[in-house]
């Protein structure tokens, strides 16, 4: 059995649970949580605030049964919410599907990167969550119940991307496609003038592209572009790329002795080159810090003109950023909601005080874009400002009322950027 410490993944946040419930089934689940004043769940705990923490008691799910039920004439799969993509994606592959899309890290739960919207990167690619057609959850009062697509509509898109706050999901139903190979580059300097006068000509131009730049620069330092592939055998690379050089592959910041990177220039399975790279020890103690902002895709370059102004408050703090495009859909509370989007990660040396002290900087700068912040990252953004970015918002507190009329789900992260209630 996985021992899960009681901290988030960098040791920034403490857990303030009551009780740690680790249930090998659905009813042992609906028992927790019938006795339970306040309760939570935690996946990989890679969310950098508090969203997962609670005083009540905190579930983790990871020892419900990691068996993958496909449904070949729906062409889908349906898992135990706590399954992790790292044990997920290899029994697609072997049974010949896949998931259009992964995160650029793969130690991380399925429910915890729905219910966060948790993303990758790529023009017509969707957040993880918007591959989940039913899911099954427990509800305050201990039933089990099940929400569909195709039955519940529009309540459905409210539920997908929830932040905890309407049940406990136990399992989910993805929607596959056949598997599919991957071969990836990476290309070195990059001019920022090539990117802000080609943006969206360089980010179409693989199945998933990523910018790192440190804004240390006038170029990208690291431009990473995955494309599509026949089976394994490898496609010669262009030598330049919008005048960036082929690299022999190394990382986008050579800070992180803590993983290993995903292989450059040979093709692989979808999973296998997807995610950027591996954690050696995915249950380790990290040495970084994350924030993200969400900007409209058509606000994106004078987004990211606003993020090199701040260049020399960047340097003592920030390890490399990460540029991502993300389609559009109608998932209530996804960043991506109505509109395509672009983000921009930043990943911070481990100095929560520097960073907190810049947060409201970077901010200021983004403001004239209507950021989202990424749910289960580091961000100082306003409760109401936060909430005022979701159309549907309102929608979602009474959908949250009607399934948990008591707040059994909410915490001190729920109350503030979902209800507005101080804390």
């Amino acid at each position: 059995m996985q021992t899960v410490h009681h901290q988030n993944w960098c040791g920034h946040v403490p857990y303030g649970a009551a009780r740690f419930h680790q249930p090998a089934s659905v009813a042992e689940v609906q028992a927790i949580i019938r006795a339970a004043d306040k309760v939570r769940v935690i996946g990989a705990r890679h969310c950098f605030n508090d969203i997962a923490d609670t005083t009540g008691d905190l579930i983790w799910l990871g020892n419900l049964d990691n068996s993958v039920v496909i449904d070949p004439e729906r062409r889908t799969a349906t898992v135990n919410a706590g399954i992790t993509y790292r044990e997920l994606c290899p029994q697609l592959h072997r049974a010949g599907y896949a998931l259009p899309n992964l995160a650029s890290l793969d130690h991380i739960t399925v429910i915890g990167a729905c219910m966060s919207a948790t993303h990758g990167s790529g023009d017509g690619l969707g957040n993880l969550a918007t591959v989940v057609s039913a899911l099954e959850m427990v509800t305050a009062n201990g039933d089990l119940v099940s929400l569909s697509r195709e039955q519940d509509g529009d309540t459905f898109d409210g539920a997908v991307v929830a932040l905890g706050a309407l049940g406990v999901v136990t399992k989910v139903t993805l929607d596959l496609q056949p598997t599919f190979y991957l071969q990836q580059e990476v290309y070195e300097e990059l001019p920022m003038s090539e990117i802000f006068a080609r943006f969206d000509e360089i980010m179409s131009a693989g199945y998933s592209v990523s910018l790192f730049p440190t804004w240390q620069h006038d170029c990208c330092d690291t431009v990473w572009v995955k494309r599509r592939v026949e089976g394994d055998a490898s496609v010669p690379a262009p030598p330049d790329f919008y005048r960036a050089a082929l690299s022999a592959g190394r990382s986008p910041s050579d800070e992180f002795s803590d993983r290993d990177w995903t292989h450059h220039g040979l093709p692989g399975p979808w999973h296998e080159r997807l995610p950027h790279f591996v954690f050696k020890d995915a249950f380790a103690v990290g040495n970084e810090l994350q924030s993200e902002y969400f900007v409209p895709r058509r606000c994106a370059v004078d987004a990211m003109r606003a993020v090199a102004q701040l260049s020399d408050g960047l340097a003592p703090i920030l390890g490399v950023s990460e540029i991502r495009t993300v389609a559009a859909d109608q998932l209530w509370l996804s960043p991506s909601y109505g509109q395509e989007i672009v983000g921009i990660h930043f990943n911070w040396h481990k100095n929560w005080e520097a960073v907190e002290k810049f947060l409201p900087e970077l901010e200021a700068a983004l403001a004239p874009f209507v950021p989202r912040p990424h749910w289960g990252k580091l961000f100082g953004i306003a409760p109401a400002d936060v909430r005022a970015a979701y159309p549907r918002m309102a929608d979602f507190q009474e959908l949250a009322r009607t399934l948990d009329p008591q707040g059994k789900f909410r915490n001190r992260y729920v109350e503030r950027y979902v209800f507005g209630l101080p804390v």
